[in-house]
């Protein structure tokens, strides 16, 4: 039996490939009310199901920043599992909203990758990542950096 494997090296990820994430999640209502008190975002929008029914989606909104965070979460293992660093998020988009009972998939396409200018044993890589619900409507997407280990040199 081999051994899991936690993320690639720099020298594995291909220009221009997709990689569709295995791990998914189904966003319940503990999962939001903890998120928002973790976080303090206390928006009725949020945690007040009267409130929410009263507003535009007419039922409790999950948090946005709950959504990147899981989206983020479930890239690690592909994509950020050798990473050394995170260095930069970009161009965060909240495309769609989600609702307690959805259900978050991730894929990431791996735009461009360069060496580390000051460190040979490193090189960044840069992706972009969507998150979409089980209906595959596009509900969030973000750029990023990632600073990655080469394999021993």
């Amino acid at each position: 039996m081999d051994q899991s494997v936690l993320g690639l090296y720099y020298e594995d990820f291909v220009v221009g490939a997709e990689i569709k994430h295995a791990l998914s999640k189904t966003i319940f209502e503990s999962d939001n009310n903890f998120f928002s008190l973790l976080t303090m975002n206390h928006h009725p929008v949020h945690t007040n199901a009267d409130y929410a029914a009263r507003n535009q989606h007419g039922k409790i909104l999950v948090v946005g920043t709950l959504v990147f965070s899981l989206a983020v979460g479930m890239t690690v293992p592909d994509i950020s599992g050798k990473a050394i660093a995170n260095l930069g998020y970009e161009d965060i988009r909240h495309l769609a909203p989600m609702f307690i009972g959805d259900t978050l998939y991730v894929k990431t396409k791996i735009l461009d990758k360069r060496e580390s200018k000051s460190k040979p044993d490193r090189g960044i890589v840069y992706v972009e990542t969507i998150g979409y619900n089980q209906n595959g409507v596009d509900v969030i997407s973000f750029r990023r950096n990632v600073l990655v280990k080469k394999r021993d040199i």
